[in-house]
């Protein structure tokens, strides 16, 4: 029987280079995406498919993401005091929507590391690794979208897009082959994975498919990282560590369906901040009149 995904995995420890200086002392997972800090988004993702524990990996200068996800006794009271029960509920919800459990990665070295320093809070279960930097829209959740083909297989699956050529070198791309899928997720969209290459030349790229934030990973994944060298400045690479769990196992791709925006970038950041103010009923209209009387 496959085990059910409950756990997702959010690593935080990184320090925000592209984002200073308004990262030296606030964590780049808590810049806000209109009004919403960029992790939030991950987490209702989380939620709304299906999963129930949160394991957040931290570092220094964190604490803000401790903070928002917990209760606030002093602004709720105040809050309440002067009756703005529409904001309170919304804070609340906030604190109440899920279980939260924290882990210390010391040093940043590197996002395999990260996931590794998960391994005894996740325990010997698959779990969901989402990165806040890619926020993606869709109608089914991306990570339910995994989670369906991982129900079907049993083995880790990754989130997949097309990039364009000219893009191909600043992403991990895999090497893969079309994979039968007779479930209601869809046939064009599942690829069994054969290699991963780290930001090829876009010219030797074994493909345009890119590996995004959103992984469903076996707990074998622990033991592979654990197997895998560190490479630059010590750092393990969760891309190495897939490399070495398809010695033994396999791993499938899904291209999945939705948009997804890199918040993780300054462009993509204030692309992703227009597209979700324009979906606002409180600030759609308004927000889009003012886009149209910009002389530009």
């Amino acid at each position: 029987m496959i085990p059910k995904v409950r756990k997702a995995v959010f690593p935080a420890a990184g320090l925000g280079t592209r984002f200073l200086p308004a990262t030296k002392a606030m964590p780049k997972e808590m810049l806000p995406l209109v009004d919403k800090p960029l992790i939030q988004y991950g987490i209702e993702e989380s939620i709304a498919s299906g999963l129930n524990q949160i394991v957040i990996v931290t570092g220094r200068g964190k604490a803000a993401i401790e903070d928002h996800f917990d209760v606030s006794f002093e602004l709720e009271n105040l809050l309440e005091k002067r009756g703005k029960f529409d904001i309170l509920a919304e804070l609340r919800a906030i604190s109440d929507m899920i279980d939260v459990a924290y882990v210390r990665q010391k040093e940043a070295l590197g996002l395999g590391h990260a996931v590794l320093r998960a391994k005894e809070l996740v325990g010997p279960e698959p779990f969901a690794v989402v990165l806040s930097d890619d926020v993606i829209r869709s109608e089914v959740p991306c990570l339910r979208q995994l989670i369906r083909v991982f129900e079907y297989f049993g083995s880790s699956v990754l989130a997949l897009m097309e990039v364009p050529h000219d893009q191909i070198g600043a992403y991990g791309v895999v090497d893969a082959e079309p994979a039968e899928f007779n479930g209601s997720v869809g046939e064009d969209r599942l690829f069994r994975i054969r290699d991963l290459v780290e930001k090829p030349d876009p010219d030797k790229a074994p493909s345009n498919l890119a590996i995004v934030g959103r992984y469903i990973l076996t707990p074998e994944i622990f033991g592979a990282l654990e197997a895998t060298t560190p490479g630059t400045g010590g750092e393990i690479q969760l891309t190495d560590g897939l490399k070495k769990l398809l010695e033994n196992r396999l791993v499938y791709g899904y291209r999945f369906e939705g948009t997804r925006h890199d918040a993780g970038d300054k462009l993509g950041f204030l692309k992703a901040t227009v597209d979700f103010a324009l979906d606002r009923e409180d600030l759609g209209a308004e927000f889009r009149q003012y886009l149209r009387s910009l002389n530009i």
